[in-house]
């Protein structure tokens, strides 16, 4: 139990989680919420189970990883279970919406689809996140301390 809330006490793992969180958040809650142009909860699920076929517990789980685990992300909980969770989600995406539509991300509009150049820093900053922990001011360090 420790190991999964041990942290060193750097200022890069604090500032990569917090980035990464904030990043996750619009995506979590466009899933979730329906903010910023998103389909909300039932209509992800339906997108995800019905137009991309994928269990309904995986669609929860991706909804929920995206949305809770970025605000997780920010305070420092759990960071190692989110992390892990984002390498999962990413690689899902990438393979099976991203590839096709090649490495960079579509900012000309001139590409079918989006690239995975995003998902792939996604992976690198939650892969440094799984190894180091959560990092300075973060909930997970406190429990560590007081599992001794």
């Amino acid at each position: 139990m420790k190991v999964l809330f041990a942290t060193d006490e750097s200022w890069s793992s604090l500032i990569l989680r917090v980035m990464l969180g904030v990043v996750m958040f619009p995506h979590g809650a466009q899933k979730l919420l329906g903010w910023f142009g998103g389909f909300g909860f039932a209509g992800t699920m339906g997108f995800f189970t019905d137009k991309m076929h994928l269990p309904a517990v995986i669609a929860f789980l991706v909804i929920i990883g995206e949305s809770l685990g970025s605000l997780g992300l920010i305070l420092g909980f759990l960071t190692r279970i989110t992390a892990a969770s984002y390498v999962l989600i990413m690689l899902g995406a990438i393979a099976l919406v991203h590839w096709p539509n090649g490495f960079f991300m579509n900012w000309a509009g001139k590409q079918a689809g989006e690239g995975f150049e995003y998902h792939l820093l996604v992976i690198g900053m939650s892969l440094a996140l799984l190894l180091a922990g959560a990092g300075k001011w973060s909930v997970d360090g406190a429990i560590a301390k007081k599992l001794g």
